[in-house]
């Protein structure tokens, strides 16, 4: 009696358990279809357009004037910033119009990184 009884408990946790991974996967909203200035749909991966190595690249993001980017210069291909550029720009169907470095001053920031803003026209 004793044995039947511990395996309907183990079928109600197994059971249990099962629905309550389903109801966490059902929690998950579905892909946004926010966008970023410039008409980039939100969920686009931008380290990856980008085309820097993964090793390399440390931040993309959009800002008013284009794209700010920190990268690792010395995991980078040269021309590097250049092929950034055109890359982020083109989501938008622009053109690099500038490269501007910018100081990396703060104290949490990596050392041997190199900040740029990418500007799009």
């Amino acid at each position: 009696m004793e044995r039947g009884r511990q395996v309907g408990i183990m079928r109600a946790g197994r059971v249990a358990l099962v629905g309550l991974c389903l109801a966490l996967a059902a929690c998950g909203g579905g892909p946004t279809e926010d966008m970023l200035r410039g008409g980039v749909p939100a969920r686009t991966d931008l380290h990856r357009a980008s085309t820097l190595p993964p090793q390399s690249v440390r931040t993309v993001n959009r800002n008013d004037a284009g794209w700010r980017v920190i990268y690792r210069p010395g995991a980078a291909p040269a021309n590097a910033e250049q092929g950034a550029a055109k890359a982020l720009c083109g989501l938008e169907h622009k053109r690099a119009v500038e490269i501007r470095q910018l100081p990396l001053d703060g104290p949490g920031d990596d050392p041997g990184a190199r900040k740029i803003d990418i500007i799009c026209g």
